[in-house]
C-alpha cells in the first residue's frame, strides 16, 4: 500500500481524537482560551451534559474577522509570539482546539474587539456554512452543538448526560480554582449550578469550590525552595475520601493530573491514611518556565520537570512539616448523623407492677462508687417505678468521683479522664466540652511515632529474649529480613539468619511488651515483600513500623486505671499526628458544651 497525504478534514478528526475525547475536554479548551484572552468574567452554559450544546462567553479582548478565520486553522495561535515554546505562560499554545472541535461538531464563533464590529462564523463538521456581522459586547462567544453527531464511532463511547455533566463541572471548578481573579458562572439545562465572583484570594476560592467543612479541617501550606514555591491547603488525615477526585493540583496555574505530584502526595500521607483513602488537597506549584515542560500531552494535563526529585522532596517535606505542626489536630466535631443518634426517644409505658398503693423496700443502688438509697415511700404514689440501675451492666475502668475542675484548654486540650466505656473508649472532661478517645487507635499512633524517632537516629530500646526464638520462613523472605537487619535493629528488633529458611529473633522493642514474635516477624517480612519493587527501603520501613505499632498498642477491651488514662491523654497532647491513627481514622472527638446542651434542650 502506497503512502498518501491525509486530507485536512481527516487530519482534523484525528487531532480531535487526541484533544476532544468528550464534552468536558472541549469545554476545557474553550474556557482556557477565554482565560488567555484576559477575561474577568466567564459564563458557561451546558445542555444534556454538553453532548447537545456547550456555550462559553467571555469579556476578553475579542478577535477581528480575519483573526477568527485564522483561529479556525490548525496550528494557528496568538500565544506564541516567537519560537520559545519552553517559555510559554498561557494555558493554550498548540492552536489545535478550535479546528479540532469544529471538525466533529457544529461550531458557532462570535467575537468583537473594543471599538470594532462584531463578526460571526459558523463551521459545521469542518465546513464553513455561514459568516457575517454579529451583535455582542466586547469579548467572544463560542457555541458547540451536536458533538460527534456525524462520528457515531465516537458518539457511542460517550457516557450518560449526568456523567458528562459531572466531568464538565469538574473541569470548570479546577480552572476557576486556578484563577481566583476571574469570575465564573455555570448553567446546566437552564439552572445555575455555580457562581463565583472574581477578585477573590486563593483560599477563599478554594473554600467556595470544595466541601464547606474543608476550611475547618485543613492546614495551610507555604513552602519556598529557591525559585520554586508551593502553596495551598491540605486536609487533616482524618478528613479524607474514598476516591482521589478531590485532589486539585496546579503547576504555574495549570490544572494537571501528574503522576509525580500524585505519588509525592501519597508519600506525604504514607503512614497517616489507609491505602484506600485519599486526602482532600488544593496545591499550587509555581516553577520557573524553563524548569518545567508543559508540551508533553495534547490535553496539557501532564508536565515534566527538569529536576523531579527536587519537586517530590519539596512536596513530601513541605506537607510533612505542615502535618507535623498540626499533628495533634483531628476532625474534632462528630458527624451530624452521629449527633442525631443522641436524640431522646419516647419511653413506652411499663405495665403495672401491683405496687400502685403501699410500700416496698428497694436495695441501695451503687452509682459511680456512691451508695444511693431510695427515698422511703411514706405516701402512696401512682405509677411508682424504680429505674433499674442495679441491673445495668457494670462499668469498666470507672474513674473516681471527680472533684477537680478540668484543666485549661490551652494547657491540656484533651482534659482530664472521667471514665472508660466498653473497655475501649476513654471519656474525658475538657474545659470546653466532652472528649472521647479511642484508646487502641491513640496508643497505636503513639507507638508508631516513637518507632519513627528510632528510625531518625534516636534508637529504640530493645528487650532481649531469655530464649531466642527461631521463626521459619521461605528463603526470599529471610533474604529480605537479613538485608534490612541493621535498620530493624534501630527499631528494636534484633534478628539474624539461622539457616537458609529461618531467622533467629534475639530481641524485640521494649515498648511492645510481651508479643508474638513469630507473628510480628512474619508481618514484617510480608511488608518488606509487598512493596519491594515500588518503594525504597526507608519507605518500606515506615510500613514496617506501622505494623509493629499495631502489635504493641493497647488493645480495645483492656481496662485502664485513671492514672493510665490521664498518662495517655498527656502523651497525646505532645505527640505529632496523635489526632489520627495509622489508618487515618480519628483517635479522639470532642462534643462541645453547646452540643451537649442542645441534646438536653437547653439551647
Amino acid at each position: 500500500m502506497s503512502i498518501r497525504r491525509l486530507p485536512e478534514k481527516l487530519v482534523n478528526r484525528i487531532a480531535a481524537g487526541e484533544v476532544v475525547e468528550r464534552p468536558a475536554a472541549a469545554l476545557k479548551e474553550l474556557v482556557e482560551n477565554a482565560i488567555d484572552a484576559g477575561s474577568t468574567r466567564i459564563s458557561v452554559r451546558i445542555a444534556e451534559g454538553g453532548i447537545s450544546r456547550l456555550e462559553v462567553e467571555d469579556d476578553g479582548c475579542g478577535m477581528t474577522a480575519s483573526d477568527m478565520a485564522l483561529a479556525l486553522e490548525r496550528h494557528a495561535t496568538s500565544k506564541l509570539p516567537d519560537d520559545a515554546i519552553e517559555d510559554v505562560t498561557t494555558l493554550g499554545f498548540r492552536g489545535e482546539a478550535l479546528p479540532s472541535i469544529a471538525s466533529v461538531a457544529r461550531l458557532t464563533l462570535e467575537s468583537r474587539v473594543a471599538g470594532g464590529d462584531g463578526w460571526r462564523r459558523v463551521v459545521d463538521n469542518g465546513a464553513v456554512t455561514a459568516e457575517g456581522p454579529a451583535a455582542l459586547a466586547k469579548g467572544t462567544r463560542v457555541v458547540v452543538e451536536d458533538l460527534f453527531a456525524r462520528v457515531p464511532a465516537r458518539r457511542k463511547f460517550l457516557r450518560s448526560g449526568r456523567s458528562e455533566y459531572a466531568a464538565c463541572i469538574d473541569v470548570v471548578k479546577r480552572l476557576a480554582m486556578a484563577r481566583p481573579d476571574v469570575g465564573f458562572t455555570v448553567e446546566h439545562n437552564g439552572r445555575r449550578v455555580l457562581d463565583v465572583q472574581g477578585g477573590q484570594d486563593q483560599l477563599t476560592r478554594v473554600a467556595a469550590l470544595t466541601q464547606r467543612d474543608l476550611a475547618a479541617n485543613s492546614i495551610g501550606v507555604d513552602v519556598d525552595r529557591g525559585e520554586v514555591h508551593l502553596g495551598g491547603v491540605i486536609s487533616l488525615p482524618t478528613y479524607n475520601r474514598g476516591i482521589a477526585d478531590h485532589q486539585y493540583l496546579f503547576v504555574n496555574g495549570r490544572p494537571v493530573k501528574d503522576r509525580l505530584l500524585v505519588g509525592a502526595l501519597r508519600g506525604a500521607y504514607a503512614d497517616l491514611l489507609a491505602r484506600d483513602r485519599h486526602p482532600v488537597v488544593a496545591l499550587f506549584l509555581d516553577v520557573p518556565t524553563g524548569e518545567v515542560d508543559v508540551n508533553v500531552h495534547p490535553a496539557k494535563t501532564e508536565v515534566r520537570f527538569r529536576d523531579p526529585q527536587l519537586i517530590r522532596g519539596m512536596i513530601v517535606g513541605g506537607l510533612r512539616r505542615a502535618l507535623d505542626e498540626h499533628g495533634f489536630r483531628s476532625v474534632q466535631r462528630p458527624a451530624e448523623a452521629a449527633l442525631a443518634a443522641w436524640q431522646q426517644e419516647p419511653v413506652a409505658p411499663e405495665p403495672a407492677t401491683g405496687f400502685l398503693f403501699g410500700h416496698r423496700t428497694e436495695p441501695a443502688v451503687h452509682l459511680f462508687g456512691a451508695d444511693i438509697a431510695p427515698a422511703a415511700a411514706d405516701v402512696a404514689r401512682v405509677y411508682d417505678r424504680i429505674t433499674p440501675f442495679a441491673s445495668a451492666a457494670p462499668l469498666a475502668g470507672r474513674a473516681e468521683v471527680a472533684f477537680a475542675p478540668p484543666p485549661e484548654v490551652e494547657a491540656h486540650p484533651l482534659g482530664i479522664a472521667r471514665g472508660q466505656i466498653a473497655r475501649t473508649y476513654i471519656v474525658a472532661e475538657a474545659e470546653d466540652g466532652l472528649v472521647i478517645v479511642d484508646q487502641h487507635a491513640a496508643h497505636e499512633r503513639l507507638v508508631l511515632e516513637q518507632l519513627r524517632r528510632g528510625m531518625s537516629g534516636q534508637a529504640v530500646s530493645s528487650q532481649g529474649l531469655l530464649l531466642p526464638e527461631v521463626v521459619e520462613l521461605d528463603e526470599p523472605a529471610c533474604d529480605r529480613l537479613e538485608a534490612a537487619a541493621p535498620q530493624l535493629a534501630a527499631l528494636g528488633v534484633e534478628l539474624e539468619r539461622f539457616g537458609p529458611a529461618a531467622v533467629m529473633v534475639r530481641a524485640t522493642p521494649a515498648m511492645l511488651g510481651a508479643i508474638d514474635c513469630r507473628k510480628l516477624v512474619t508481618d514484617i517480612a510480608d511488608d518488606l515483600a509487598g512493596y519491594d519493587a515500588a518503594l525504597g527501603l526507608s519507605e518500606r520501613l515506615e510500613l514496617v513500623a506501622a505494623t509493629m505499632a499495631c502489635h504493641g498498642s493497647v488493645r480495645a477491651g483492656r481496662t485502664l486505671s485513671v492514672a493510665e488514662m490521664n498518662a495517655l491523654l498527656r502523651t497525646m497532647e505532645v505527640t505529632p499526628h496523635s489526632g489520627q491513627c495509622n489508618h487515618g481514622r480519628p483517635t479522639w472527638v470532642k462534643l462541645a458544651m453547646d452540643d451537649v446542651e442542645k441534646l438536653f434542650g437547653r439551647k
